[in-house]
């Protein structure tokens, strides 16, 4: 038997539920279910068994217990799942009673992918994505998550991999017929050929990589503005709820409060900031000075300004990666007929300030449409196409492109150089699926997971 341990965990929710699922995995786990649940089903078979103490034999439940034999199963080794009542108390006599078990052992996060992963079972993006779709909240997360644990980016990353091996393998076709100029030249031309398209593909997916990452950790919107034009009013409207505290006085606001909203699908977290002026006090600059940080690495600014009298928003509030919409609060203040438009504002149809009022409710919708609107435009691809999702992929395809694009700016390199270039672009792209050097991000991976998965 293997000297590998059995790991076990519960996989369901903890609490009081109908139903709870505990797995276990390793080389014991039939004897797991000899020892508990006797007889062991047949593999892939449910069967209802007794589940007893294997010390004292006492009953702990009556439940359906399944076996997945190995290599055959998640993990790549055997496994076994009891589908027990959901109590508290089942739960825990039953992984007390596991531990007593030679060889048995409570599972570290993300120990169970892991292990599947150490089998060849997944690569390192689909463990990625199980992640992200254990924690998505929303449609586009959800999508964009089974797409990677299903492998789309993980074959994409392979696709690119094999044509560096191939490219690289004519290369060194050229080394070894450096002795006739003709075969080394139509080689090395050959292998150039390849790897301009390539190159091309790299950097779209590059520049496509901020939408996976919207996608993912959701589209930053920042409410800025002066003190008192209503931006924590307009932080509970847009949140249906009093998350800010409203108050006449000045500079009420002093850190970032966000909350998270699922517009069409897609994640949206909104942080109501520090009021904009010339502070009073050590603890109101550090709070505008946050304002000045999340603004500057928001996906969206929304300035906030009172509508009977409008301001612009500072030229260095934002960047020229992050949109702006002017919000005109108070709009339910204003005389008839008063409307007044900050000087500097765009004629574009898509930039004209919104008039609304936090208070009233109005004009909160046409807000959330623009919000929208940007978010959605944001995305320069269809939303079926396969894009990095991690930093770490964005890295990694950075150094596979900056080989790649060195080795195609020298006319004629030597053969020697331009092999050893070709090796560090497909090198950076094996990373990303675990191909090459691997163990350097497996904690940071399968730590994310919690402990049953």
């Amino acid at each position: 038997m293997s000297d590998q341990p059995t790991i076990f965990a519960l996989s369901s929710g903890r609490g009081r539920a109908g139903v709870a699922v505990i797995r276990i995995s390793g080389p014991s786990a039939r004897l797991v279910l000899e020892r508990m649940a006797a007889p062991c089903p047949p593999p892939r078979r449910a069967a209802f068994r007794r589940i007893v103490d294997p010390v004292s034999s006492e009953l702990l439940d009556a439940a359906l217990v399944l076996f997945f034999a190995g290599p055959s199963s998640e993990t790549g080794e055997d496994i076994a799942e009891l589908q027990l009542h959901g109590s508290p108390a089942v739960v825990s006599s039953v992984l007390r009673a596991l531990s007593t078990l030679p060889g048995c052992r409570l599972a570290e996060p993300g120990e169970f992918a892991r292990r599947a992963f150490l089998n060849g079972k997944i690569d390192l993006t689909a463990a990625e994505g199980l992640a992200d779709l254990i924690d998505a909240e929303t449609d586009a997360q959800r999508r964009q998550a089974l797409a990677q644990a299903g492998g789309a980016f993980a074959r994409l990353c392979d696709g690119w991999r094999q044509n560096l091996l191939e490219a690289r393998a004519l290369t060194e076709a050229a080394i070894d017929f450096s002795d006739e100029p003709d075969v080394a030249a139509d080689a090395l031309e050959r292998a150039r050929e390849m790897c301009r398209p390539l190159l091309a593909d790299l950097q779209r997916h590059l520049s496509g990589a901020h939408r996976g990452e919207i996608i993912r950790d959701g589209y930053k919107v920042v409410l800025a503005g002066a003190p008192n034009v209503g931006k924590s009013s307009l932080l509970n409207a847009l949140a249906r709820r009093d998350v800010a505290i409203v108050s006449s006085e000045p500079g009420t606001t002093r850190d970032v409060l966000e909350v998270h909203l699922d517009l069409a699908g897609y994640a949206v977290i909104v942080a109501d900031t520090a009021g904009l002026r010339e502070a009073t006090g050590a603890v109101e600059r550090e709070g505008i000075r946050r304002t000045r940080e999340r603004a500057n690495t928001a996906d969206l600014v929304v300035w906030v300004t009172d509508a009977t009298a409008p301001s612009l928003p500072p030229p260095d509030l934002t960047t020229e990666e992050t949109s702006l919409v002017v919000a005109m609060n108070k709009s339910d203040l204003m005389q008839s007929g008063s409307a007044s438009t900050p000087a500097a504002a765009s004629t574009d149809s898509a930039a004209t300030p919104i008039y609304l009022s936090a208070l009233s409710g109005a004009g909160i919708g046409k807000l959330l449409e623009r919000i929208t609107s940007l978010l959605q435009a944001s995305f320069d691809g269809p939303a079926s196409a396969v894009v990095p999702t991690q930093e770490r992929h964005r890295l990694a395809l950075h150094a596979s492109a900056e080989a790649l694009s060195r080795y195609l700016s020298v006319e004629r390199p030597a053969a020697e150089l331009a092999a050893e270039d070709l090796r560090l672009a497909a090198d950076a792209l094996g990373r990303i699926t675990g191909r090459v050097d691997a163990e350097e991000v497996l904690g940071q991976i399968f730590g994310r997971f919690c402990i049953g998965k």
